[in-house]
């Protein structure tokens, strides 16, 4: 079982940054469809919070890697917390009646066009990143100890694969069945998922320099070998 007394100087930087990089990528982002032309492939559509969400599985790689998936658990459900959070308060927002001027009034349909489906986006948000989350982070403790520690770029990589398949899966089908044409759904999850998982493939040196420097710093290289993985136990 992981110990919940020791300290680490870098733990509490890690959750704010992967909460931080959540939020915007799924509040900012997430409601936007984007277009890229590539070589051979044509016009490809996607999600623009594509570009950042990714960053959060990183993270979460690195969480497990160094602390252990108990700590990352922690982690992920401080980042539900928040999505609940800014669900709630943009329904607040929204529900409040403007006052009774030109600028205001105006402004209330841009709040309205930008955060108006953002509780069923958070709603997918949630249930598609608490799941895909806890993959991730599952595939990738039970990995390490299969491994025995070695090959973290397979391990990186083959969780997110399992990861993302999840994430990607759930978050568009709920946020957006109905809003976007089928076709465009379809294009879009399948964009998401190889796009994700190409961030995390190119992002390995980038990934092995932090865990590296966390290992190092924290004295710390957690296997998961008496782990309790119930993802309600905190």
């Amino acid at each position: 079982m992981q110990s919940s007394t020791k300290q680490y100087r870098y733990y509490d930087f890690v959750m704010a940054a992967f909460v931080t990089i959540l939020l915007c990528s799924n509040l900012i982002g997430a409601a936007k469809a984007a277009e890229v032309t590539l070589p051979f492939f044509g016009t490809v559509s996607f999600g623009a919070g594509v570009l950042f969400f990714p960053i959060s599985y990183i993270f979460g790689d690195i969480l497990t890697e160094v602390y252990g998936y108990g700590r990352d658990r922690r982690v992920v459900w401080a980042g539900f917390g928040a999505l609940a959070f800014a669900a709630i308060m943009a329904a607040v927002i929204l529900a409040l009646k403007p006052a009774a001027d030109p600028f205001n009034a105006e402004y209330q349909t841009h709040l309205n066009a930008v955060f108006g489906n953002t509780p069923r986006i958070v709603l997918g948000s949630m249930l598609a990143f608490w799941c895909g989350s806890f993959v991730n982070s599952y595939v990738m403790a039970k990995m390490k100890v299969w491994m025995q520690g070695r090959k973290l770029w397979m391990r990186t990589i083959g969780s997110t694969v399992c990861g993302e398949l999840v994430d990607s899966s759930l978050f568009y089908v709920i946020a957006f069945y109905g809003i976007w044409s089928n076709q465009q759904l379809l294009a879009v999850i399948v964009a998401q998922y190889f796009l994700k998982t190409g961030w995390e493939v190119v992002m390995t040196p980038v990934t092995y320099q932090v865990v590296n420097f966390l290992k190092r710093k924290e004295n710390e290289d957690y296997f998961d070998r008496n782990t309790n993985f119930n993802p309600f136990h905190l």
